[in-house]
Formats: C-alpha cells, sequence, structure tokens
C-alpha cells in the first residue's frame, strides 16, 4: 500500500494545525488533579498560568482504607472526580499529581469534535494505545490503558461510576485490578466513542509501582511520543545524578519502545487497517505521529 503525499499533508495539517482552533483552555470546565501525600505545587502553577481553573482531590487516609488495594484506592480517587465532573457543563480533564504537562498544554488542541454528543473518555496521555479510525478531520478514535491524564464528559463521567460499582463487585475492595484497561470497551458498550491524541500532551513521571510488578505487568510506562518539551522535570528524574541524562534515557527508550510498537502492529493492527473504509488515512495518522526529533 502506498501512500498518497497529498493525503499525508492534508492529515499532518488538520491535526497539527487545524484542530487548534479548539484549544484545551477554551473547551474545558475544569482540571481535577488527583493526589495523596504528593506535592502538586508545580502543576498547579503551570496550569493556573495557563488559564485553567484547578481544584486538587486528595485521598483521605482512613483506617477502613488499610487493607484495601493501591488499584482500588486509585479507582476511589477518580470516582471523587467522577461525580464532579458529572456536575460540570464541559468536559473535565482529569490528571494523576505525577503527570508533566508539556510547556503549551493549554494551547493544545482537544483531541476530539466538541459538538459531539457521544464523545466517551479522551485520553492526553495514552499507555499501550491503539488507534480505530481517524475522522476526516482529523480525530481519532482509539483505545489506551492508564488513567493518568483524560477528559471525561458529564455523560460519560456518570458511565464510569458504574464501571466503579462494577470493579468492587466483580473483583473487590482488596484485590488488585486493571480497571483502567476496561475503561475502553465498557464506554464502547455504552455506544460512546474514545479518542487518543495525535502526541501525548505530558508524561507519566511517576516513580516504578511495585503492586503493578507484584501482578507480572510492567513496573513503568512512559509516554511513547511528545507534542513538545515537558514544562517540569519528572519525578524519576529529580534529584538523582545526572538527571537531565536519566531524562534523556527514559524518554529514548519511550521513542523506541513506541516505534517498535508501531513497526510490529501493536498501535494500528493489521485487521483494523484492513478493515478500514480509509486505511491510506489510518496509516498516515500512525506513521506521521512517530515522525519528529521530540523525545
Amino acid at each position: 500500500m502506498q501512500l498518497d503525499p497529498g493525503e499525508i499533508k492534508t492529515l499532518e495539517t488538520l491535526t497539527k494545525h487545524g484542530l487548534t482552533t479548539n484549544y484545551l483552555v477554551e473547551c474545558i470546565s475544569r482540571v481535577l488533579i488527583i493526589a495523596y501525600k504528593e506535592s502538586t505545587q508545580e502543576l498547579e502553577e503551570l496550569l493556573t498560568s495557563q488559564g485553567f481553573d484547578i481544584e486538587v482531590l486528595r485521598q483521605e487516609a482512613k483506617p477502613e482504607y488499610q487493607n484495601f488495594s493501591r488499584s482500588y484506592l486509585c479507582l476511589m480517587n477518580h470516582c471523587r472526580a467522577w461525580e464532579r465532573a458529572m456536575q460540570e457543563a464541559q468536559p473535565t480533564i482529569i490528571i494523576e499529581a505525577d503527570f508533566v504537562p508539556v510547556v503549551d498544554f493549554g494551547e493544545l488542541p482537544l483531541p476530539f469534535n466538541p459538538n459531539q454528543n457521544d464523545v466517551g473518555i479522551s485520553w492526553l496521555y495514552t499507555c499501550a494505545p491503539q488507534v480505530y479510525h481517524v475522522s476526516s478531520d482529523g480525530y481519532a478514535e482509539g483505545f489506551s490503558t492508564s488513567a493518568v491524564a483524560y477528559i471525561v464528559t458529564p455523560q460519560s463521567a456518570c458511565y464510569l461510576l458504574e464501571l466503579a460499582e462494577e470493579i468492587r463487585d466483580k473483583v473487590g475492595v482488596t484485590n488488585y485490578s486493571t480497571w483502567d484497561s476496561t475503561i475502553d470497551s465498557f464506554l464502547r458498550h455504552k455506544k460512546l466513542k474514545n479518542y487518543i491524541p495525535w502526541r501525548n500532551y505530558g508524561e507519566h513521571g511517576g516513580l516504578p509501582n511495585p503492586e503493578h510488578y507484584q501482578n507480572k505487568l510492567s513496573k513503568t510506562h512512559r509516554a511513547d511520543v511528545l507534542y513538545g518539551k515537558l514544562a517540569f522535570t519528572p519525578l524519576y528524574a529529580v534529584g538523582k545524578n545526572g538527571g537531565n541524562l536519566r531524562l534523556l534515557s527514559v524518554r529514548l527508550w519511550a521513542r523506541v519502545k513506541g516505534i517498535a510498537r508501531l513497526l510490529t502492529g501493536r498501535f494500528l493492527r493489521v485487521k483494523v487497517l484492513q478493515g478500514s473504509n480509509s486505511p491510506i488515512r489510518l496509516l498516515s495518522f500512525a506513521v506521521l505521529r512517530q515522525l519528529t526529533l521530540n523525545l
């Protein structure tokens, strides 16, 4: 299959420039930062300076939570944010405390059409992403696991609270669950469409999670490709000897893994491409997003 240069150029222009008429900061009610004891000062200052209305939701340390799994405690935090998001007139950004946005975060485009009434979740940071479909105006439907940074609508926030109830009833509060990997299928079952960004709006800056490792999952996950330079240093590179070198090596390895996922058909699966009514556009999106010198 050969790529048509004209269509590639059109897609790249739409994705990088044409969609920026819907700036993130203009389309969002507020940003909810989910935290426990982590410092959120840098994150708060950055988002406030870019014009966002922000609120920090901190998990309380209650005796009855002592035996809860970390994954369920995380889900509880997100539930509080979903309850707030249900009450908003516009979509809400929900981010975890260890998310590091890129410099021009607020000026990046909304990853979906703001006039749609069937939007589920739109990830701003993706982990193990896949692309399903790219519309003629450049919006990409897809999958991601991880809930580090994303946008929800009031409708989808309501449905996600139903998902939380299912996790509590079927998995339990003390058991580990990969609840964030079920969001896509759950919302699509509700007839909503989920979106992934052209490139990641920031990085997961957190340290390795031992609970992931204990359950035979990767201890860390990073953004495969970024929209631009990070606004501040991620936690994994703070206070280390050669912090800049550590940041560079982590980002380089994340880029390598992202390109490997593309080449091995894990970002864009062969069956998805074969079944698409616009395969050139889909393939162009998948390939062009990796063609950047930004780490």
